[in-house]
């Protein structure tokens, strides 16, 4: 199995018949996979840049300055530390450090620039990138084109993320990311040059997603699973040390529904012989029960 290649210039000209196009390319692979890359995705190259420098310079700043930014479990906004995640909830603490960034981000002082650069890079996901994908995913499950616009744009959160060299072995089971699925309806994912994440075939096979110039990873969440009634395939995944002795850092955008969005299964996604598969739930209560369970 390959991890889809989709280039998205064809649907963001607004031309009907190539964003139906592009629209089941993406079904195909979210059905399929559950990841694909995409090509021309609306993020400038230049932001890009900016924020893998202000990535690196935030996880090089003193322990103490990282530590006073602390995750807040209220908020999800803030500073986690290595091992203090564990993805798979049964195996030891993930060999990573992260920053989350939403509406109420806290920020390290005396850092405009990172400020600014982030910002920048979340909003234009927020506004930009993520609806048109989700467009796009609407279009696929014969929805209208702005059918999730109202239902997302509260409860996106940025993390940067940074795998530093392994020192020392890790604990028997300990990953750099544990095997996992995110929670939201899609995630965006900008990969440095090196490699690690790994996708769960539909056989229990591991394969590599390597980093691809110029693209990003999207994949499918928990939530959009429940809402497609399992049409949308939210995949596993990991993050192994294939090099431990090189830094890997990456950026993901979480793109949530909105806290007071019931998941319940979409039209069209459910027939006499395929019934709902899963009860209604409040989207912050889907989330909590997530992330209580992995810190």
């Amino acid at each position: 199995m390959k991890i889809p290649v989709i280039d998205f210039a064809p649907f963001l000209t607004d031309e009907a018949q190539a964003q139906r196009s592009v629209a089941e390319s993406i079904y195909r692979a979210c059905h399929e996979v559950g990841f694909f890359y995409l090509r021309h995705h609306g993020i400038p190259p230049v932001l890009v840049e900016q924020l893998q420098l202000q990535s690196k310079r935030f996880f090089d700043l003193p322990d103490g300055v990282k530590r006073s930014l602390a995750r807040s479990a209220e908020t999800n906004c803030g500073y986690v530390g290595l091992r203090q995640e564990r993805l798979d909830p049964g195996q030891p603490g993930d060999l990573k450090e992260a920053f989350n960034v939403g509406l109420q981000a806290v920020w390290p002082p005396d850092e405009p620039d990172f400020r600014a650069v982030v910002s920048a890079f979340y909003d234009c996901c927020r506004q930009t990138v993520a609806p048109n994908v989700l467009r796009a995913c609407a279009i696929a499950l014969d929805l209208p084109p702005t059918y999730f616009d109202d239902k997302h744009g509260q409860n996106y959160f940025l993390r940067l993320l940074h795998y530093p060299p392994i020192e020392q072995p890790p604990a028997p089971g300990q990953l750099r990311a544990g095997a996992h699925t995110d929670y939201g309806s899609i995630t965006l994912l900008l990969q440095n040059e090196q490699g690690g994440l790994e996708v769960q075939t539909r056989d229990g096979q591991w394969i590599a997603a390597p980093p691809l110039s110029e693209t990003v990873v999207v994949n499918v969440g928990d939530a959009m699973q429940r809402w497609t009634n399992d049409r949308l395939r939210s995949t596993p995944h990991r993050v192994c040390p294939c090099d431990s002795q090189q830094a890997r850092y990456s950026v993901a955008v979480f793109c949530d529904p909105n806290p007071d969005v019931v998941l319940a299964c979409l039209p069209g996604c459910a027939t006499p012989e395929q019934p709902p598969r899963y009860a209604p739930i409040l989207n912050q209560e889907h989330l909590n029960q997530k992330l209580n369970a992995t810190y």
